[in-house]
């Protein structure tokens, strides 16, 4: 069974997408931020007796010096800058002239483990502002949000309050840094609780930062992690260049294919490594870096797949070409580069806390589905060149292709497991508590993806005899030697025939149904 590109595709759903890719991109190139946290116009939303608005979450460590130094270099904080609230003429105009102070807007900063202190629970109430009945005992102050002091842990809620004043329909935040003295995920919550204030929107900025730049914690590892595999690519590229130069005389066509993957792979990692250094150092997104390592990512993992196809297939170690297959080859392949472009694009020019849940949604589907479809078609493969293997009695192939094959099948098994422990980490980690570990979750698909390339890379390295794959010395194998030297030169159709013309000639006397080759057939009589 064959999952290919003619499936996927349908009348007016291309058009479809590109308009939605079109307003997502658009919209994420509008948000573009990193630590950088901007709100444009945004809305309050109503829960329980109170209006809040969430203004971003970050991992944040602790400072390493006082808030109040010259140099950034150590410091951990949150700055609010141009923060403005603006309210609707019909709440301006309700307030009396006679008050100076006439609506509050408070700003929280609540580390995870603090989030029991808002709120009215302690008081046994579900109440978030403070009411009449709630402040006759003094634990509160009507008009604000209930924040719990502990005596014991005076560390908790930051809270900073803004007031409009007389008339106005404009309040303004002072220009003010909060240092972060304590390690831990952040939250920031813009709140009121008067009602006549509904309506308001927020407009400016926060900037976040921790002692080593702008990265936020979860994000951090990812840099030093990207380094090691630009490193790693650089190093794996070396060894092969050097062996494809050495024997490039006996270069077969699949051996660029590899080559190019390795290439991509260098490019990409080294663009992700200068993409989250700028990041640290900026605060803000490289946009042009940022869209050529999605890009790069992208193409990469296109060729990577297609890589991984062609070579469970048989290409150029069993069959001379593809023949007739190349087109759906294509069609899946142009497909899965415009959905993982897409989606690498929404996920990384969104604010770091934004991952635009609907679009990706919308994204990721797809994705899993075409990339389910690569791995229906490379097992499918592999077995069908297996069974021609085991027909021709290519000894010294079948055992690489078996070797291939379990490689294979223990990535998969491996990325079936990951998956697994992904969702279970997302689950039991909805306020993102293990953020210190939430790098690991894309850094394995990295690491995978380079473990199997270097397998592709030790199991068809270059040598002068580049279909040793094909050499056996049982008696009578002929065809592998005459197949091994037509793949260096231009006899490789007259090889192709040979083997056609034997592979006919053993499913003339075997059952077609019970080898299954009668697909095969047809495609190499179409070569």
């Amino acid at each position: 069974m064959h999952c290919n590109g003619s499936d996927l595709h349908a009348n007016g759903y291309y058009h479809n997408f590109v308009i939605k890719f079109g307003l997502i991109i658009l919209y994420s190139m509008a948000r573009v931020g990193a630590s950088i946290h901007e709100y444009k116009k945004e809305p309050f939303i109503r829960r329980s007796n109170s209006y809040f608005f969430h203004g971003g979450s970050e991992g944040l460590y602790a400072s390493k010096i006082p808030v109040d130094n010259v140099t950034l270099n150590g410091k951990s904080f949150i700055r609010f800058e141009s923060v403005t609230f603006r309210r609707t003429r019909e709440s301006a105009e309700k307030k009396n002239e006679m008050q100076q102070k006439t609506g509050l807007v408070e700003a929280l900063i609540v580390e995870v483990r603090d989030r029991e202190k808002i709120g009215g629970s302690h008081l046994n109430s579900n109440a978030i502002c403070c009411t009449p009945e709630l402040a006759k005992d003094g634990s509160c102050r009507v008009g604000e949000v209930i924040i719990h002091r502990d005596p014991d842990k005076p560390d908790g809620p930051e809270r900073i309050q803004t007031f409009f004043e007389g008339k106005n329909e404009e309040a303004k935040m002072e220009l003010q840094t909060v240092e972060i003295n304590r390690t831990g995920m952040y939250y920031l919550y813009f709140m009121f609780c008067d009602p006549q204030l509904t309506g308001m929107k927020i407009i400016g900025r926060t900037v976040w930062r921790n002692p080593e730049g702008y990265l936020p914690g979860k994000m951090a590892p990812l840099m030093t992690f990207h380094g090691l595999m630009s490193l790693a690519y650089i190093i794996l590229g070396l060894v092969w260049f050097l062996r494809f130069g050495q024997y490039w005389k006996d270069i077969i066509q699949l051996h660029y294919h590899i080559t190019a993957v390795i290439g991509l792979g260098m490019c990409e990692m080294a663009l992700w490594y200068f993409e989250y250094a700028n990041l640290n150092s900026n605060g803000a997104r490289p946009m042009g870096i940022t869209i050529w390592a999605v890009t790069f990512s992208a193409v990469k993992k296109t060729v990577s797949r297609l890589l991984l196809l062609v070579v469970s297939m048989g290409y150029g170690v069993v069959r001379p070409t593809l023949g007739g297959i190349t087109s759906k080859l294509l069609l899946l392949g142009a497909t899965y580069l415009v959905f993982s472009e897409a989606l690498g694009l929404v996920e990384h020019l969104g604010n770091i806390n934004d991952f635009s849940g609907k679009a990706k949604l919308i994204l990721v589907l797809p994705v899993a589905v075409l990339d389910a479809c690569f791995i229906i078609w490379i097992f499918s493969s592999l077995s069908q060149t297996l069974e021609k293997l085991q027909i021709r009695r290519s000894t010294a192939k079948f055992s690489l292709y078996q070797k291939f094959t379990n490689s294979l099948a223990v990535s998969v098994l491996l990325s079936i497991a990951w998956i697994g422990y992904e969702l279970y980490f997302n689950a039991s980690d909805p306020l993102s508590e293990l953020w210190r570990r939430a790098w690991i979750i894309p850094a394995f698909w990295t690491l995978l993806s380079y473990i199997l390339l270097v397998i592709i890379c030790i199991l068809w390295a270059p040598s002068n005899n580049p279909t040793r794959y094909a050499y056996s010395e049982e008696m009578g194998d002929e065809l592998e030697e005459e197949e091994g030297i037509a793949l260096t030169g231009n006899g490789v159709r007259v090889a192709g025939d040979a083997a056609l013309t034997l592979e006919r000639k053993v499913s003339t006397a075997a059952e077609p149904h019970i080898f299954g080759l009668g697909d095969d057939l047809e495609e190499h009589k179409r070569e």
